[in-house]
């Protein structure tokens, strides 16, 4: 069934006998049982629920995976994923994560007796692994320094050593990449961003290849306690519905935009997958189908860096990305602070580095409103 119609219609099971377009919204923390030791297949919704059962299913669907498990937040999804391993385990990630990632890596995962190597290319990461390695963990394109791993390659290694590999997936979504088909076990997504598109919500996915994995996780989700509530489900189901049309939208924009933004004078670089010069786009073009909405880009100082995010009126200055509006943030202050400055630098997060999500307001309208911004310092 091609993506565009799984969007709209989601997982074929039915929860109610009225014809409901739209899944309903199962309000219950808990479901009677029809009688002793029987189960409707729902008992509390800890462990599962309709409403969130339908989300999780469709994003199977999406991602062409065994099961998905979905929790409160993006990093409520990571908190359970760190649950697999023990002390003493190794694990190689992405030089370039989410700084909520790294910080939870850095202050939780290392007090608890795990060991984290960081690495940027395959080549790397194969030099990173050790005896005690058990997973690799990858975001590509990686946040806020749009870097592409060739997940594929990476895959080759993980399968060699028998270890998991974890594909961070929020920035392209299941539309434009499916990491489960290129060698994956498990996708992470961040819900709140593109799944979700309309900035109203917070929920994370866990996509697993096989049910050894499902069931561990699915145990470690019961247990911790971190998951989505119906609401939240049914938001995310919503922002679904609309997520192939929102990418490929998406998609185009920020495309002209990032042009447009190498033509600027006061704009020193730009990060964008989708430009040809980028060093990884041939590995782009050849894992995905698309390259997504997400820009990062320098500027010529931090005065003008300063002067965007305060002058800009059509895109709001605000963390977060992926949904309807357009949102610029400050890696330096926002999503990166915890970063020890050296490591900040190191990757390129300074002063003078902002990240844009493009949203779906009109090419035009999104290019006056940097522009103006630009020229108001």
């Amino acid at each position: 069934m091609d993506i565009n119609t799984i969007c709209v219609h989601g997982c074929v099971k039915k929860y109610d006998t009225t014809g409901a377009v739209s899944v309903p919204i199962f309000a219950s923390s808990t479901f009677a049982h029809p009688g002793v030791g029987q189960s409707t297949g729902f008992d509390y919704s800890r462990s599962q629920n309709p409403t969130k059962e339908h989300l999780e299913q469709t994003i199977t669907a999406l991602e062409g995976g065994f099961e998905t498990i979905a929790f409160s937040s993006g990093m409520a999804a990571v908190s359970a994923l760190m649950e697999l391993f023990s002390p003493g385990d190794h694990i190689v990630a992405s030089d370039d994560l989410y700084g909520g990632t790294f910080r939870l890596f850095s202050h939780v995962s290392e007090k608890n007796g795990m060991k984290f190597s960081y690495a940027a290319s395959s080549d790397e990461i194969a030099a990173k692994i050790t005896p005690a390695t058990k997973a690799i963990i990858i975001e590509t394109p990686s946040n806020p320094m749009m870097n592409v791993v060739d997940i594929e390659a990476v895959a080759k290694i993980s399968n060699n050593k028998n270890i998991l590999l974890i594909v961070d997936n929020t920035f392209l979504t299941p539309v434009f990449q499916r990491p489960l088909s290129l060698g994956a076990d498990i996708v992470l997504h961040s819900g709140t961003k593109y799944l979700g598109g309309h900035n109203d919500t917070l929920s994370g996915m866990l996509t697993v290849k096989n049910s050894e994995l499902a069931e561990r996780l699915r145990f470690i989700a019961k247990t911790t306690g971190g998951c989505l509530s119906p609401f939240d489900s049914f938001l995310i189901i919503r922002g679904i519905k609309t997520l192939a049309i929102r990418m490929e939208c998406h998609n185009k924009t920020a495309l002209h935009i990032a042009k447009w933004l190498t033509e600027q004078k006061k704009v020193k670089k730009v990060y964008y997958i989708g430009l040809k010069d980028h060093p990884d786009y041939a590995i782009s073009c050849r894992q995905a189908s698309g390259f997504g909405g997400m820009i990062s880009f320098t500027v010529d100082c931090e005065e003008t860096a300063k002067s965007i995010l305060e002058n800009v009126k059509v895109i709001k200055y605000a963390e977060s990305l992926g949904g309807t509006e357009s949102l610029i943030t400050y890696p330096l202050l926002q999503t990166h602070a915890d970063l020890p400055k050296h490591e900040r630098e190191a990757r390129g997060i300074n002063e003078c580095l902002l990240r844009l999500s493009v949203g779906l307001e009109a090419e035009n309208d999104i290019i006056e409103d940097l522009k103006h911004a630009m020229d108001s310092r």
